[in-house]
Formats: C-alpha cells, structure tokens, sequence
C-alpha cells in the first residue's frame, strides 16, 4: 500500500514530488517522505500522517528560493510493515555515509540476516525497518558506481522491492529497480520520472517505460538506461498512457469510491464497447487470440485471483458453465501458486487482476505456464506485468480506479467474463438465437445500473439505519453468493464493520447462531426460484 515518485530534470523537484504523492494517497499510507539533491548533498523530510504534514515542514524549513534549487528528489508514502509509524521509521532511508538514500515498496524478507552481518561490521541503524537494511547494503557495496552497488545489494536480497536510490556523489542520476513491486518511468522534454503507479506521472508525461522483475535501470534527466543484473542491456518498449489528468482527480464527488460508483455506467459500457455483435449473438474479443477450434477444444476454465477479483471469478464460474457449458472452477491466486493443480494444454488459466500487478496472481501464472496450461489475463491497467506476461487477454477498460475499495472494476470484470462465456459458448453448443437473447440482455448493464443508482436517496437511508449496527450478513444464492461476499467485503473494508457473506442455504449451518434482534441481513435474490 505504500507509494513511490522521483523526478530528475530542469524543473522544481518538491512541487512534483508533492503532487504526486497526493496521487498516490489513494493507496493509503501512515507517513510520508521525500530526499532532495543539490550540490551540498541529500536533504530529507519526514512526517508521520498525511502528505498536507509533509507540506506544512517543507514550508517552515526551506524557504521558496531553496525550493527551486532542488531539481532532484525521490519521495515515498509508508503503510508500516516492519516498524512502527514514526517519522525515524518513514522512508527515505540512509546508508552509513548519508550519501545513498533509498524509498522502497515491498518487503524484503531476509533484512534481518542483512542487518546482524552489517551490525558486526560496525553499522547503527536508526529505524526499525526492513528498508534500511537495503539502504546500508547499497552503502556498503558503494565503490563509485551506484548502479553497480545496487545490483551487489539485491543479489543478497530475499524478496519483493520496487526501489529509487539517489547517491550525493552521482547527483544526475536516479537508480530504480524492481521485483515483484511495480515501477513504471516517465519520460518527458529534458526530464524522467519514476512512479510505482503511473496516475503519478499523467500530469506531466504520457510516454512511459514499465520495469519488469530483474530490471535495474538509470535515469537522467535525457536518458533511460536498463539493464538486467549481469549489465546487459534490455529494451523495453514505449507506452502511451491512456489517462489524463481528470481522470485521477475526484470531479466534485466527496471522495473516489462514490465518484468510481457512479461512473460504472460508463465504465461498464467502455468494457462492452465494439465486443458486442448483436447479429451473430457472440462476443468479439480480439485479444483472447483464439481460434473457433481452440475455443472448442478447451476442456476446462480455471479462474485465479485475489479478494475482489477473486469474486469476480465465481461469478464467472457460473456463467462459463451455464453458457457456455463447460467445466469451471475458480482458484485463490495465493493457494493456486503452492498446491500442486492439476492442469494441461486442454484447461484455459483466466488471471483476473484490476491493477495487473497482484503478485499471487502473476506467481499462479507462472505456476500455470509451468504445466503447459493457456494463460488469458483479464486486467484493467494497460502494460501491466499481468498483461505483458499473459501475452494475450481481455482489457476491461474501466479508466484508473483511485479508492482502494474496488467498485467498477468489479463490475466491468463480471461484465467481461459474461462476454468470455457467450463467445465460449457461441463456439460449443449455444444456438445464435439463444445468443442474441443474451448479448441484448449483456448489452443492457449500463442502462441497469443507472436505473440502480438513481435510487441514490433510498440507499442512503438504508445506509443510515446500517450504521448503527456493529455486525451484518450478507447472503446470496447461485451468482449472487460471490456477490454477497464481495458486499460483506466492502463493508468491512469502508465502515469497518464486521460483516460476513454466505451462501444462503449455509445459513442454518451455524452462523444464525449469531444473529440477534436487529441485525441487517441483506439478501442477494435475483432469481424468482430461489426466493
């Protein structure tokens, strides 16, 4: 959940930075930091709570003219892992010289071993966190050549990190690297930025390079270097960013999660956009790559993913096998990449991700490609590891998803896998005229959920009456019992309420024992056979 920015160019680097932490305060963070660079050497400002605390030391301790000597920083909002939240614990962290600094995401797992061999070699650590041990590592393998120093260090490192590293000594430079935590670089006129998220950059460059795992790259302020960790050099490719500003900003809604409810309409209608042939009553997705033959001889559909995206999946279950009528079974990305599955040539992998960079997710493709298995990815986010690790997939297309509690994501997900299944379908036993009937019934989702959310006012006051409750239960039949899981989950995760989702029928099976007078259960019910 933390978050990284660095820019190097001609420009101001504070109010750049600043900006773009305030775009990645959607992630949610405790504390926040940044490093500048001049000739005199790295400065750095820490403050615990939100960005606007940052802003408010930066104010007090540099005055404007000192501002605009900085044209070089690197700045990190923390969600405590290792340490508590405390600004000695916030990133940036230091070397033993204080001339390297680093901002890290991810989690590296074997700081400790890192940090006992550093203590007997005579370095005094200031914080609590994984991410210093790094930082004192790159420091001790600092021979003149930063790049160099920070490959040594990673090759001793066990587990995930997306990291920018600034060295006083190497002032034209920014070093970033990632496995596992996503980094993507911005490049403009005579200025690079870094970002872990590209709604970072979107105000100052669409032309951006993602890192993939391995990666080591240099930036200045008019040239991208990558290589691998044995100094060959890699190319990546250029993406244009399909986002703007307006995008990634709240358009007069109290916050992003009511702004994202009410654009599902739209982003429900981006995702069935062009993918509809009302004619043929089949689904046109060009980005499954497959044949009508490949598309019969599938066997089997394996749906992998993570909370929301996992139920997204389950939906998806049912209808591959009500429409499409073949066999389908949904996995935890997390489970999938430990067990052993039982898949071949004939299963088709579904990795649904909203982000594309979930990292079960990518472990279960890989676990998948291991088994010789076919691998869609189904994600939102263009360029991310997902999608160019998958080679091949559907976009959902649903525009940056800022809250952190996914909502039209979620919908333009199920929105997608019914339009896999109808093209599965169409390629096995589905007439066309039951076809039609079902890419009319798909193509009428947007006009759906309008119609639900006028009803805006009404659900406000269920909410209302909602609020005073310390616990609900949320049960669904059929689809609708993903469903009811998702809707337990959101609660818990924006009211902190504690909320459960069953399956309808589960519900004599113990957990009634817990309801009590009063207790909301909102029911699922779609279906008049169930009812």
């Amino acid at each position: 959940m933390c978050g990284i920015i660095g820019y190097i160019g001609t420009r101001p680097a504070t109010p750049i930075l600043i900006g773009g932490l305030k775009r990645l305060e959607y992630r949610g963070y405790d504390s926040a930091g940044l490093a500048l660079l001049d000739a005199q050497g790295l400065t750095t400002f820490k403050a615990v709570g939100k960005v606007a605390r940052l802003v408010e030391k930066l104010r007090g301790d540099l005055s404007p003219e000192k501002h605009e000597g900085y044209t070089v920083g690197i700045a990190h909002t923390r969600w405590a892992t290792h340490g508590a939240p405390t600004e000695t614990n916030a990133h940036p962290h230091f070397d033993q010289s204080r001339k390297i600094c680093v901002v890290h995401n991810g989690i590296i797992e074997n700081y400790r071993d890192i940090r006992k061999k550093l203590q007997e070699l005579g370095h005094k650590f200031d914080s609590d966190t994984d991410t210093e041990a790094l930082s004192r590592l790159i420091g001790f393998h600092y021979k003149g050549d930063l790049r160099a120093a920070v490959v040594l260090a990673l090759q001793q490192v066990e587990g995930a990190y997306g990291i920018a590293v600034l060295c006083a000594d190497e002032p034209n430079k920014i070093v970033v690297a990632r496995k596992g935590s996503p980094l993507v670089i911005g490049m403009g006129d005579g200025e690079c930025l870094v970002a872990s998220d590209a709604s970072a950059l979107v105000s100052h460059t669409q032309r951006v390079i993602y890192l993939d795992d391995g990666d080591v790259g240099v930036i200045t302020p008019n040239s991208v270097d990558i290589r691998n960790q044995d100094d060959e050099p890699i190319t990546r490719g250029v993406s244009l960013l399909d986002l703007d500003a307006g995008a990634v900003e709240k358009g007069g809604f109290e916050h992003f999660m009511l702004k994202e409810i009410f654009e599902q309409p739209e982003s429900v209608g981006n995702a069935l956009r062009g993918r509809v042939d009302m004619t043929e009553g089949n689904a046109v997705l060009a980005g499954m790559q497959m044949s009508p033959k490949e598309l019969a001889e599938i066997h089997r559909t394996v749906l992998v993913g993570c909370g929301t995206s996992l139920h997204a999946g389950m939906v998806g279950e049912y209808a591959f096998e009500d429409i499409a009528g073949i066999s389908s079974e949904v996995q935890q990305a997390a489970e999938f990449r430990y067990r052993n599955p039982i898949v071949d040539h004939h299963d088709m992998v579904i990795a649904i991700s909203q982000s594309g960079e979930t990292a079960d997710t990518l472990a279960a493709i890989r676990k998948a490609k291991e088994k010789g298995t076919m691998i869609l990815g189904l994600v939102n986010v263009v360029g991310s590891a997902i999608a160019r690790e998958t080679g091949r997939g559907v976009f959902i297309h649903a525009g940056p998803e800022i809250s952190v509690a996914s909502t039209k994501a979620f919908t333009g997900q199920v929105t997608v896998l019914l339009l896999m299944a109808l093209k599965l379908g169409r390629s096995r036993r589905l007439s066309q005229e039951h076809g039609v009937d079902l890419a009319r019934e798909i193509s009428q989702l947007p006009e759906l959920i309008n119609f639900v959310l006028k009803q805006n006012d009404a659900i406000a006051k269920v909410a209302e009456r909602m609020a005073k409750s310390d616990h609900a239960f949320f049960i669904g039949r059929g689809p609708m019992h993903p469903v009811a899981l998702e809707g337990a989950l959101k609660l818990k995760e924006i009211s902190y309420v504690h909320a459960e989702g069953y399956h309808a029928a589960e519900l004599k099976h113990g957990p009634i024992a817990l309801l009590t007078q009063g207790t909301p259960v909102i029911v699922l019910a779609n279906q008049t056979s169930v009812l």
